[in-house]
């Protein structure tokens, strides 16, 4: 999910990410509610990232969870790649994982990183 370009220098407002993978049916309610209380290392790990404005929307008709958010930093694959070292966050994406059908052929966990556990979706719109 690596950006194709590189952020202007100087002040950077950042680059939006949506991404889309299937929750299974028998976890909807335990997978809200382990995100009615996301992990302080998970939510810092996030932070420290410098991914802003994140959110995860779920259709139940589809059970397709929808997740977005603003990245600010200037290194995406590094900061990735610190996201993945952190234990805290891979005990957490293997629990939600569990909870999860990825879309991407070939994927195996988030952990792994390539291929991405969660699908990239285009952004077709945007207005500030």
């Amino acid at each position: 999910m690596s950006p194709l370009w590189s952020p202007p220098v100087g002040k950077y407002p950042g680059r939006r990410y949506a991404q889309i993978v299937k929750l299974k049916p028998e976890y909807v309610e335990k997978y809200k509610e382990v995100h009615a209380a996301v992990w302080p290392e998970v939510l810092k790990q996030i932070q420290d990232c410098n991914i802003q404005d994140y959110s995860i929307f779920h259709d139940p008709g589809t059970g397709i969870l929808f997740a977005n958010f603003k990245y600010t930093g200037s290194d995406f694959d590094g900061d990735m790649e610190k996201m993945r070292e952190n234990p805290k966050v891979r005990e957490w994406w293997k629990m939600t994982d569990g909870f999860q059908e990825s879309m991407v052929p070939g994927a195996k966990d988030s952990e792994s990183g390539t291929p991405a556990w969660w699908k990239p979706v285009e952004e077709v719109f945007y207005a500030a």
